[in-house]
């Protein structure tokens, strides 16, 4: 859809709150989104130019457009969230997580059962979860069983059949797991706190349960009934010692949400405590794949709804590690500087970067743990796809680093028959190139590889991808050429995101199978190289190793560049104003300056 094309809906859209959906010629849900006032929101859609092609790719499609008007803010916030888990439109925040969870549940019955199911129906029974562990879920069964007496038979316990004498008790009575309702030896209201007792401990709340049994134990003892005493400080010891099991961060903390993000190029992984009572009751980590560069806060909103939603979450507050827009007022959402929630918020990131570690050694592991001879065979099949002159047994990828357009750096991965050889890594400070210059780059630390290898005689490998598509091979190529080292290896480009390999000269891409063993080879050495490249990266800016491009001019002070940032917010602003544009902010002098060194560079 065009702006003209758009210019003639835009007075029929209404300014009030609501979602707002695009859809595509055949008529498929594009895109689902919220807005305060949707003429506003949907109007910028088609009243700016996007840097990011996939938004254009976006509205480039649209055909047709649906609103549904909500009365508040929070009201749309929660049908997006619906629409986007129901209908997963394309362009969406796509939630990696179609698991079906376990729940304990509390039958609706005379003398109610309580039992393990993934089916969740409407038959007016009681589901306590979901759980994310099934087997946290059969250790609560375990340890309901042996502390809290219950039925596990399926008999009708109807007032009617007990009165009638129709049931005899069974082996569970006989062994103390069942106090006999069927014969009518125990009472519905005893039954039912037991029922009331499980609640709680399924809800994280022990407290008021060893409370009650320290009360048992109490009376027990002043009647001189010490079996029965016995009995029931074993139980109070069991439960004393599952609750020493439990993380227990601060009861005064009460009930809480905690989530933290982490993000990598397309990807987000977000992190979920549940606390009550001050314990944690439960920790879930989900993949959440961005489509069209969302901000972190959108992410991490959209998550928090989700998982509050899918885990029943009945907490009124939410621990975040930034600012989000939380429409809901009945929530607060807190950004803790210090104390036990910042420390909360801190073992959630843990959790996330040690899931996304977790997650990056099984990929590797899906190759380890191949034999010799299936390692040997995906070697041959990526030998075949990309018709190499020897088996690839030594592979090495380059991948450029930056910060915000600056500071370049370079890695590179090495894998030798098919596994990460880490010795081999290598990490490069760009030493000649001036600003944002992909090209540049890469042609500078390919050349310095492989002189040295050519220099030490080492042996070059068989493969070296180049993650970046047509010019940064062309840069590389250059090297190789200037280095007389053509022939001697094959260099191939990686499109980014769009998994295509380009040969040098070539005008078309070469598209491997989508779940073949050789593209699941060549993604596994991107990603590698994209950790290993972006957390070098994020430890040369925290030692302070980059230097801006703004204090490298002669004359110019870091008081300068702090007042040229601070009013333009980057170099690359800095780099497009005129001398007197600058000098309003740091003088004719120092303008003049500025605008030289960039006019020459």
């Amino acid at each position: 859809m065009t702006q003209e094309e758009f210019s003639k809906i835009a007075q029929t859209i209404p300014l009030q709150p609501g979602i707002y959906k695009y859809y595509d010629t055949d008529g498929g849900l594009l895109y689902v989104g919220k807005a305060k006032s949707l003429r506003k929101r949907v109007s910028s859609y088609f009243s700016k130019t996007f840097t990011s092609y996939k938004t254009h790719e976006l509205v480039q499609r649209i055909r047709r457009i649906e609103f549904t008007i909500v009365n508040s803010e929070q009201d749309a916030f929660l049908l997006e969230n619906s629409l986007i888990k129901n209908f997963q439109p394309i362009f969406n925040i796509n939630l990696k997580d179609d698991k079906t969870y376990p729940y304990i549940v509390v039958k609706k019955e005379p003398f109610p059962r309580i039992f393990f199911t993934r089916r969740k129906i409407n038959d007016g029974s009681q589901y306590l979860g979901p759980y994310t562990s099934v087997s946290k879920v059969r250790e609560l069964l375990d340890f309901i069983k042996q502390n809290i007496p219950l039925r596990t038979c399926k008999l009708n316990l109807s007032p009617a059949n007990i009165e009638k004498k129709k049931f005899k008790v069974c082996l569970e009575y006989h062994l103390g797991n069942c106090k006999g309702p069927c014969e009518g030896f125990q009472s519905l209201e005893d039954y039912e706190e037991g029922i009331d007792n499980v609640k709680s401990i399924l809800k994280g709340n022990l407290s008021p349960v060893i409370q009650q049994y320290k009360t048992q134990l109490q009376d027990e003892v002043e009647k001189l009934e010490f079996e029965k005493a016995g009995v029931i400080k074993k139980k109070l010891e069991y439960l004393q010692e599952y609750k020493s099991k439990s993380a227990v961060v601060n009861e005064r903390i009460g009930t809480v949400d905690v989530f933290s993000i982490l993000e990598e190029n397309d990807t987000a992984y977000v992190n979920y405590l549940a606390v009550s009572n001050g314990s944690i009751i439960l920790t879930k980590t989900i993949i959440l794949t961005k489509k069209l560069d969302e901000p972190a806060a959108e992410v991490l909103g959209f998550a928090i709804a989700q998982l509050r939603d899918t885990f029943n979450s009945e907490a009124k507050e939410i621990i975040v590690p930034f600012a989000i827009a939380f429409p809901d007022p009945a929530i607060e959402v807190s950004i803790p500087k210090a104390g036990d929630k910042k420390k909360l918020l801190e073992l959630s990131e843990k959790n996330v970067d040690y899931f996304k570690d977790e997650l990056q050694k099984k990929k590797m592991l899906l190759l380890e743990d191949k034999s010799a001879g299936e390692v040997n065979d995906v070697l041959v099949q990526l030998q075949k796809d990309l018709y190499l002159s020897s088996l690839p047994v030594h592979i090495e990828c380059f991948d450029n680093s930056n910060f915000q357009g600056s500071y370049p750096v370079s890695a590179m991965v090495c894998f030798r028959n098919g596994l990460p050889s880490k010795n081999d890594y290598r990490r490069y400070n760009v030493k000649t190139v001036t600003g944002p210059n992909d090209f540049a780059t890469m042609k500078e630390v390919v050349f310095r590889r492989y002189k040295r290898l050519r220099d030490e005689g080492s042996a070059l490998p068989q493969l070296v991808i180049i993650d970046g598509g047509k010019g940064q091979l062309g840069a590389a190529m250059e090297s190789i050429h200037e280095l007389g080292l053509n022939g001697r290896m094959t260099l191939v480009g990686l499109a980014k995101n769009e998994e295509e390999i380009f040969f040098p000269g070539d005008s078309e891409s070469v598209r491997l199978p989508y779940n073949g063993e050789s593209l699941k080879l060549i993604r596994r050495i991107r990603d590698e190289v994209h950790r290993f490249g972006i957390s070098f990266h994020r430890n040369q800016r925290s030692r302070g190793t980059f230097r801006n491009e703004l204090e490298e001019i002669p004359g110019i002070g870091k008081a300068t560049v702090d007042l040229l940032l601070k009013r333009f917010r980057s170099v690359k602003n800095v780099k497009m104003l005129t001398e007197g544009e600058i000098a309003e902010v740091v003088g004719a002098a120092k303008a003049k300056l500025v605008r030289a060194h960039f006019h020459t560079a």
